[in-house]
């Protein structure tokens, strides 16, 4: 609990209804916090779920008296640093009290500030004293510093509080006390101070006192590392030693108020040493408790957080762990993603393979035609005239004849001609190696598209080609087959009536190009960013796939190359494919 807040909490065990609403009063009239129990059983469940700063009880309870609630609070180790203050009538209540474990008692005919006093002396004591660390000894004898003048009393108090166990240092004067404190004043569980002594001033001796204790305790809170100390125990007015004022037999009010003011935690009457005694044995137990309490909570406190690093650490090794399968799941989400977009690429060349493979058939068919039908209708004319031969060799006509023949025979063999260059120009296009990258010859692969997409040239379309680079590149056959095949077969269509199509092949020391322009309309420029996407034809519905320069723009991708497009010169297209240059 802490010991300065804005309010004090307070739990009041009193039965009688008068009393407590007198006392609850007074008490928050003062700034505290007051809750109030009617009898030591309903307190007890009451200190189970909360914790006050402070219990003020009366001697007297129906059921569990003001004694037995002392002793239970006492055993539990969650309650047992509590400060208690005991109320009672009874002339011996005081004795009784404070041997079965209260902290402090006040009779209830004494004067209200008296009992005010008390309790701030005894809130100003809590948690107090010096922490003892996490394996400290749980058990010393309380060390106790005896200020008196009268070297006789000096004595006698002394003999009585050793003879209680406790460790004794004595001091005639202030000098002597105040050099204690200075050598060590952490060595010190009380401080008895004589008040009325002739030889010096014992309130202000008190009040040097009160300022050593305020002194230690902030060097000591700097000197500790956070979190080492108990919150608590470095809050400001948290005392290291308790002081016990040493006063004549029937103290006045103001001079209890000044002793108080002046540091005292509890002012004792001298003729009564008992008493003086039992009050000095119960601020040491206080203190020697709040140690124990702060080494053990130290303690639990180290546990608790080696047990916090040990579930981080798991949590952390777990959280590890599932991030590695996670990620071990994601590489092979995208290994098989990667697979299927590799194989919907595969699909869609094949689809554009096929796409322009039909349109590809159709020109070649219209190209073998034109030769077989004069190939066979040649044939049918030579086969007439050598019968006409045979059947009468020495005719005048067979000479005119045989050599009509020669030159339908010379017409088959130019036809036959021109229909095995297509084949062997159709098997250079469509070899089965196109997947393997080599050496490919540049003008030839080219010439061998010209002449496989002539049909859509025709003499409408006038091409110029000029090879200014290097004659052979390292590539796929399908990067020049396929690749300027859709472009040149685009280029074409860009120019139904009539155009020209300029190819021209330049290298660097990095690049090999291949620049392709024609004298078309063009490609606007809001268009450019989506001619290479699939699907994406400008081409009437039916017309075209869409596919056939996205397939080029992914070959040429495949051998880290580029494929832009631009304004021709003569204001038509120019694509360029830029192919970097190979080791080998």
């Amino acid at each position: 609990m802490g010991l300065v807040s804005a309010a004090p909490r307070l739990l009041l065990v009193e039965d009688s209804e008068t009393q407590a609403l007198e006392l609850r009063l007074l008490l928050e009239s003062h700034g505290f916090s007051v809750e109030r129990c009617a009898t030591a059983e309903a307190a007890l469940d009451h200190l189970n779920t909360r914790l006050p700063d402070l219990v003020v009880a009366d001697h007297h309870l129906p059921g569990m008296n003001g004694d037995e609630f002392a002793r239970q609070l006492r055993l539990s180790l969650r309650t047992r640093a509590l400060p208690l203050l005991m109320l009672t009538g009874a002339r011996d209540g005081e004795r009784q009290g404070l041997e079965s474990g209260a902290d402090a008692y006040v009779a209830k005919s004494a004067d209200r500030d008296i009992l005010i006093l008390r309790i701030r002396a005894l809130l100003r004591e809590r948690q107090g004293g010096a922490s003892e660390g996490p394996g400290a000894s749980g058990f010393r004898r309380g060390r106790v510093l005896v200020v008196d003048g009268s070297a006789t009393y000096r004595t006698f108090l002394a003999g009585l509080l050793a003879h209680e166990g406790h460790v004794v240092s004595a001091a005639e004067n202030p000098e002597a006390a105040l050099a204690a404190l200075d050598a060590d004043g952490a060595a010190f569980d009380c401080v008895t101070v004589d008040l009325l002594g002739p030889a010096y001033d014992g309130l202000a001796l008190c009040h040097a006192i009160d300022a050593r204790r305020a002194a230690g305790l902030a060097a000591r809170v700097a000197d500790v590392a956070p979190g080492a100390v108990h919150a608590a125990a470095c809050e400001p007015g948290t005392p290291t030693f308790h002081i016990v004022g040493i006063s004549g037999s029937s103290p006045a009010k103001d001079f209890l108020v000044a002793a108080f003011a002046a540091g005292a935690d509890d002012v004792v009457s001298k003729v009564d040493g008992e008493v003086l005694v039992m009050r000095v044995r119960s601020l040491v137990r206080r203190k020697l408790l709040e140690e124990d309490n702060r080494r053990i909570a130290g303690e639990f406190g180290a546990r608790e957080r080696a047990l916090e690093r040990a579930r981080a650490e798991a949590e952390a090794a777990e959280a590890r762990a599932a991030l590695a399968g996670a990620l071990e799941r994601a590489n092979a989400d995208l290994a098989t993603a990667n697979r299927k977009l590799t194989d919907a690429q595969a699909k869609l060349v094949q689809a554009a393979k096929m796409a322009s493979l039909g349109e590809l058939v159709a020109g070649i068919a219209h190209e073998i035609n034109n030769p077989l039908a004069f190939i066979l209708a040649h044939q049918s004319t030579v086969e007439r005239l050598i019968g006409e031969v045979i059947e009468a060799p020495d005719d005048a006509e067979a000479g005119r004849r045989l050599k009509k023949c020669g030159d339908r025979v010379g017409a088959m063999r130019m036809g036959l001609t021109r229909i095995q260059d297509l084949v062997l120009n159709l098997r250079k296009f469509s070899r089965l190696d196109e997947g393997e990258r080599t050496r490919v010859n540049v003008p030839e692969a080219i010439e061998t598209v010209l002449a496989l997409i002539q049909h859509k040239l025709g003499d409408r379309i006038t091409v110029r080609s000029t090879f200014e680079g290097r004659p052979e590149i390292h590539c796929t056959p399908a990067l020049l087959n396929q690749v300027v095949m859709n472009i040149l077969g685009n280029a074409a269509d860009a120019m139904p009536e009539t155009g020209t199509i300029t190819i021209l092949t330049t290298s660097t020391d990095e690049t090999d190009e291949i620049r392709i322009s024609d004298t078309g309309p063009g490609i606007p420029e809001a268009l450019r960013e989506k001619i290479f996407e699939p699907f994406f034809t400008t081409k009437p519905v039916g017309a075209g796939t869409g596919l056939g320069l996205a397939i080029a723009y992914s070959v040429v991708q495949a051998h880290s190359g580029s494929l832009t497009v631009e304004t021709a010169p003569g204001g038509g297209a120019c694509f360029i494919i830029g192919i970097p240059r190979q080791t080998r």
